[in-house]
């Protein structure tokens, strides 16, 4: 099993936004020299939950870190791109972090997000579409039409291409089993959120797409079969079950507050959840669906290992730095993972 390294980089009230960055340019140093496959971060918009709604930004300063780690976001909002735009930051992106980087695309989650920029939270699958099939062109072609129904291109000329050929890996991470399919279809990269019975639906959902496709478009040697099958997991690792939960509670409520911020702000009966994931706002509701393993380095390792045999997974992504939580506590989780867990889990 790999281990990736997953963020929103969220807002923190306790101390600069700039010294949340400074701590976080450390975390992804860490995670490098620590072995971890890669940093996925999300994109989100006008919302708490996440401080780095320009990805490419972030990431390529992460780039510039860093060494091994392979790095992209989880996921680009493509109803929110120009086509011609994104597939030239790719292909920035691309050579900065010298072909370390793994495109995660999506629609968007969220209907409000969504009309902030003045897209119809209706349409955003056909746009969606629209814009994948576009910067496919775009990425793949020295000069690219495309006409489609929200995007058009005529013969645009592409002097940036990506490092890697044909482009850099699909990635696309669903908790529903229409989009697990399609990321089937599609050949792509998977991961899978949610309490471990919806997610075990979507991984097969995923998984028997992907059989009946022949296997994944860009096939990597380090996962069995090819194609990276993964899990996100709030995880927290300290000396004791006891100090691992006094660390991770108040870290996830005010993680879960986040995610719950703009339904809060802007009226929940307007939103339509289509991922199916546990919006709890305790803690305690979160341990009992499984969703956060917090407690000490053999703990989590039993419940790592239970959850991954259970949904058959090549890839774990491990959210170790989340809510409010203090960078020493983050800091002497990563260790502790690292050093007493990570070793243990290679050979899943």
């Amino acid at each position: 099993m790999k281990i990736g390294l997953f963020d929103h980089l969220e807002r923190s009230t306790d101390r600069p936004l700039a010294t949340q960055f400074d701590e976080r340019l450390e975390f992804a140093v860490a995670a490098d020299e620590a072995g971890f496959y890669c940093l996925h971060v999300a994109e989100h918009h006008s919302s708490p939950l996440n401080m780095v709604p320009a990805p490419g930004i972030w990431l390529s300063a992460v780039a510039r870190a860093t060494k091994r780690i392979h790095l992209g976001p989880l996921v680009y909002l493509l109803t929110l791109y120009s086509p011609l735009r994104l597939a030239e930051e790719i292909c920035m992106l691309d050579h900065l972090s010298k072909g370390r980087l793994e495109v995660g695309v999506g629609r968007g989650v969220s209907p409000f997000e969504l009309n902030f920029h003045h897209v119809d939270a209706e349409e955003s699958r056909e746009i969606f579409f629209d814009a994948y099939e576009c910067l496919n062109a775009a990425l793949t072609q020295d000069e690219f039409s495309h006409d489609g129904k929200y995007f058009q291109y005529d013969k645009v000329p592409m002097p940036l291409r990506p490092l890697q050929a044909p482009h850099p890996p699909y990635w696309y991470g669903s908790s529903n089993t229409v989009g697990a399919t399609w990321a089937g279809e599609q050949g792509m990269h998977f991961t899978a959120n949610g309490q471990p019975e919806l997610a075990k639906e979507n991984i097969d959902a995923y998984r028997t797409a992907l059989t009946k496709r022949g296997g994944p478009a860009q096939p990597k040697g380090e996962f069995p079969g090819g194609a990276a099958i993964g899990l996100l997991r709030h995880i927290v690792v300290a000396d004791t079950d006891e100090e691992a939960e006094r660390i991770a509670r108040p870290a996830l409520e005010h993680h879960a507050d986040s995610l719950n911020w703009i339904r809060k702000n802007y009226g929940s009966s307007e939103f339509t959840n289509r991922l199916n994931v546990h919006r709890g706002a305790d803690y305690d509701s979160w341990r009992e669906m499984n969703m956060v393993i917090a407690g000490s380095p053999e703990t989590v390792l039993t419940e790592i290992k239970r959850q991954a045999e259970m949904l058959g997974l090549n890839y774990l992504l491990t959210y170790l730095f989340f809510g409010n939580m203090a960078f020493a506590d983050a800091k002497r989780s990563m260790q502790l993972f690292t050093n007493e867990v990570m070793p243990k889990l290679a050979d899943i």
